[in-house]
């Protein structure tokens, strides 16, 4: 398998400074820049692996504290999904102080020690992931840190994964930038060709943005009827609480389209669900 590498994109460069790695940002200060310190807990383990298993047990059970003392002697020792699992947790401030910087810089870790790892390598979830929520951090940047907004980069970041990794995500946020023409030039059919990569996934965003595409005919010929399948997919699959805008364009396109749009929608929507 061909190894798709960030030479490619011209990011290799070291993510601290000097040596190789990627290079999520030319910018960082090669000295006195924020860093993520880890402390070794009291409590040995094993291996990394058992103190990640320790660790995601503690997190089940509700104890945060211990989960990160666990998480952190494991990430001591580069294991990705316990550098992963820290950086939502500093991401989302899921038992520690939210923190992007903390959560970007451990997801950076990741980035930079496994982006040629492959599609089917046991850490690539992980990996592919990492890139999509760092493409999101330099997409606005981290106020009052070194990490600016570079929606270039942010886009490279989307397409790594996207392409590389197949990531839905990654897709669906790769054509959200394409059809405002951030970070590069603005391509609705390109676009669309990653939305619908990523909704025949089944990712709901994507169906309903590929929907709405194809009903309005925006930057693609119309197909009002299968715009509407794509939405009908994604109202099911949305959770209305967090995904009410999906529900606001699927009710729209339904009041907009014709009785027989409606009608072959059905259509297209049974045939869709055989596969």
């Amino acid at each position: 398998m061909r190894t798709f590498s960030l030479l490619a994109y011209g990011l290799c460069a070291g993510l601290a400074g000097g040596g190789p790695g990627f290079a999520l940002d030319a910018s960082r200060p090669q000295s006195g820049a924020a860093a993520v310190t880890i402390p070794v807990p009291g409590p040995s383990f094993k291996s990394e692996r058992d103190a990640f298993r320790s660790g995601i047990r503690n997190y089940n059970s509700g104890d945060k504290a211990g989960a990160v003392r666990a998480l952190e002697y494991a990430a001591t020792k580069g294991h990705s999904p316990a550098l992963w699992k820290l950086g939502r947790m500093y991401a989302d401030g899921d038992g520690v102080a939210h923190d992007d910087l903390k959560a970007f810089e451990y997801f950076s870790r990741i980035a930079d020690a496994h982006a040629d790892d492959g599609p089917d390598s046991p850490n690539a979830r992980f990996v592919s992931n990492a890139f999509v929520v760092l493409g999101g951090y330099f997409v606005d940047g981290i106020p009052n840190t070194y990490v600016k907004p570079n929606v270039a980069r942010a886009r490279e970041m989307f397409q790594y994964a996207a392409s590389f990794y197949g990531d839905a995500d990654a897709q669906y946020n790769l054509a959200r930038l394409y059809l405002d023409g951030q970070g590069g030039a603005k391509d609705s059919r390109t676009a669309a060709r990653w939305l619908n990569l990523a909704a025949e996934k089944g990712h709901a965003p994507s169906q309903a943005l590929l929907g709405h595409l194809l009903v309005n005919g925006q930057g693609v010929p119309r197909q009002a009827a299968r715009g509407l399948m794509w939405l009908t997919l994604a109202r099911d699959a949305a959770d209305p609480q967090k995904e009410g805008w999906i529900v606001e364009m699927h009710d729209k396109a339904f009041a907009q389209v014709s009785d027989n749009d409606r009608q072959v929608a059905l259509i297209y929507l049974e045939q869709h669900m055989q596969r």
